[in-house]
């Protein structure tokens, strides 16, 4: 289900107990903060057993159903008839009847969002009515209300608490952190208590690369219907860095060091909802800019449309974060466990500095911007980091203005 995710919503059966399943056929649907997916059939058979029933929340690496691949199926239909009749899917049955009974819950409009079966039996707890549910802002897939959604909207509601204080007559709103801040703040803290973080900061002009873009952006976008952002061409330089030094590239187990052959960029992404996602450019390395500058646009889309698929939020061996892009000059990262650094690029100002050349000083305007680097101290020292940041600034001020897109 990605990293840092624990439990799941099973929110639709595409199958039912008796049926035949081939190999990875979608069988059931399941939702997280992050994504809304599929999960298809781990092998041929039949659908003897299901364990979690449609709304259920269930921990990542629980059984949720059982596909029995017995080669005699008239022995196991005869089972699957059998199981039918015990009290678990009695029970099963009974459960989902009674949270469609109530006539407030039922969608009888085209234009109602789609409800999960867990959503509604919140709701019916709570006597909400259904064109309420309506009116919530869902993060899920295709606008869908989830179960973070509505308990905060309830807690917007109902936990709305007065300073009782002489200074001040005002009140004061508590927000009850849903499911995704949760995950994102205990992973910060827990970064923090296993890396003793240093930062390194340094400056890189960038004015060749500013003009390259300026000069390409247009164009490209009429071409391929697709931004030229800046953080594609960060990406591409990235992954030439780290690949000439590897100890950036791994993650630490105990007293050993794991030493990670492919570079996956982890980029991150900031969605609607003021949380964070960290989507994931696999081997960065191994591809052309034009193919970085198209994965970055997809997945970023995607991302904050929440339609990413688990693999893509799984698997980075290092992070990239754009602060620029909300006019910060720079910052301290936190290291995306468990790899060992993270590096952050700051706004792009003009500023006047010295420029040094046979002939002698001059005072020139130049696009300067900020990067940070924070790593791990455990693995990474002071000169490595330094030289590594070095790198990456020298690939950045010697980008090619000839660089075709």
């Amino acid at each position: 289900m990605g990293e840092g995710i624990i439990e799941a919503t099973v929110t639709r059966w595409l199958k039912k107990l008796g049926d035949t399943v081939e190999l990875d056929e979608p069988i059931v649907e399941i939702a997280t903060d992050k994504v809304d997916s599929e999960i298809p059939a781990l092998g041929f058979g039949i659908l003897t057993e299901i364990i979690a029933n449609e709304g259920d929340v269930v921990s990542v690496g629980s059984c949720i159903g059982i596909i029995s691949t017995d080669g005699n199926s008239a022995t196991v239909k005869s089972a699957v008839a059998e199981k039918k009749e015990v009290q678990p899917v009695a029970e099963a049955t009974e459960i989902i009847t009674k949270i469609s009974e109530p006539t407030e819950i039922i969608n009888s409009s085209n234009d109602l969002k789609f409800i999960s079966p867990l959503v509604r039996s919140i709701a019916i707890k709570e006597n909400i009515d259904l064109n309420e549910i309506n009116k919530i802002k869902g993060t899920g897939k295709d606008g869908r209300v989830t179960k973070s959604d509505f308990l905060l909207y309830l807690n917007e509601k109902k936990n709305i608490s007065p300073d009782l204080s002489k200074e001040n007559n005002q009140s004061n709103e508590i927000i009850e952190m849903d499911r995704m801040r949760r995950i994102i703040a205990d992973h910060m803290v827990m970064s923090v208590k296993i890396s003793p973080h240093v930062t390194s900061f340094a400056e890189a002009d960038v004015t060749e690369l500013v003009k390259w873009r300026e000069k390409n952006k247009k164009p490209f976008e009429q071409r391929e219907n697709k931004k030229l952002t800046y953080t594609p061409i960060f990406i591409e330089i990235l992954a030439k860095a780290i690949a000439e030094f590897p100890m950036i590239n791994s993650s630490v187990d105990g007293y050993k060091i794991i030493l990670k052959k492919n570079i996956n960029i982890g980029m991150a992404v900031a969605l609607p909802s003021g949380n964070l996602i960290v989507p994931v450019i696999k081997n960065a390395d191994t591809k052309s800019l034009l193919s970085i500058v198209k994965d970055v646009n997809d997945i970023s889309e995607r991302a904050r449309s929440n339609k990413l698929n688990p693999d893509e939020i799984q698997g980075a061996t290092f992070t990239i974060t754009n602060l620029g892009s909300f006019g910060s000059l720079a910052g301290t990262p936190i290291i995306n466990q468990p790899q060992v650094a993270i590096i952050a690029v700051g706004a792009i100002k003009k500023r006047p500095v010295v420029i040094e050349s046979e002939l002698g000083d001059s005072i020139g305007i130049r696009h300067i911007m900020i990067i940070s680097l924070a790593y791990d101290h455990r693995v990474i020292d002071g000169a490595l980091g330094g030289k590594f940041l070095n790198r990456f600034i020298e690939f950045l001020e010697q980008f090619d203005s000839n660089t075709k897109i």
